[in-house]
């Protein structure tokens, strides 16, 4: 019997992302957040006991991540025991002579988990938390040009943004779809003409012109399934999607 080691607590939502099951669910982790390369090197000094400091531990990893990248964009696939890497080409190719056009195809690197990661799974204990409060929430999101799921935004393509109860309605000036720039704050606003698809599980909207960078995607309305709310609320991809 396996020794539990970790727990997870997670919140049940309506699975929107199916649709002959009108009434089944998804779980989502009720404590994620997300750690940078510094705190997980400091985390293994203070609890885990490593014997460099966390400085020169966080300067080889990102030694190793440079490299990796490097050898990646060569087309080189990477297997640490702990996740697999490699490059991927998207898009179709109508002849066996045409070549490779970044208006038609796209290059995206996949990251999927590796035995050693695999084998802690039995490890970890999920307390499923009950089904949560009704409100606005984004479950995923899909940018059409590369086939990216929470990940790319190509501006100026469509991006499907799957939730519940995300449709944009209301009178108060500041509702709508925003990307915020994760390093400035600066929140860029999809028009309101630019919002293709507007419905209470599906909105599809065109990117903005977004600089390269890294950014949160929010929904800002007062819908409800009734009359519209007194106030706004916010839903917000718990993923950072990244201009590359």
């Amino acid at each position: 019997m396996a020794t539990i080691l970790h727990r997870i607590k997670a919140y049940l939502y309506d699975n929107v992302l199916t649709k002959d099951n009108p009434n089944d669910f998804t779980a989502r982790t009720a404590s994620e957040r997300s750690l940078n390369v510094q705190q997980i090197c400091q985390s293994a000094v203070g609890r885990g006991g490593a014997d460099i400091s966390a400085s020169a531990m966080e300067h080889a990893t990102e030694l190793f991540l440079k490299e990796m990248a490097y050898q990646l964009c060569d087309g080189f696939s990477v297997s640490t025991g702990y996740f697999m890497a490699s490059t991927t080409i998207r898009g179709v190719f109508d002849s066996p002579s045409e070549t490779f056009n970044k208006d038609k195809h796209s290059i995206i690197f996949q990251f999927n988990q590796g035995e050693k990661l695999r084998a802690e799974i039995p490890n970890i204990e999920v307390e499923i938390l009950g089904v949560a409060e009704a409100s606005a929430i984004i479950l995923q999101v899909t940018d059409v040009k590369s086939g990216s799921v929470n990940d790319l935004l190509t501006p100026g393509r469509n991006l499907k943004i799957a939730g519940s109860k995300i449709k944009v309605a209301g009178n108060d000036p500041f509702i709508g779809v925003f990307f915020v720039n994760t390093t400035s704050g600066v929140r860029t606003m999809v028009e309101q003409s630019d919002i293709v698809t507007n419905n209470p599980s599906e909105l599809i909207v065109v990117i903005p012109a977004l600089s390269a960078g890294t950014y949160h995607l929010e929904v800002v309305t007062q819908y409800s399934s009734g009359a519209l709310l007194k106030d706004t609320r916010t839903a917000t991809l718990d993923k950072i999607l990244t201009v590359v």
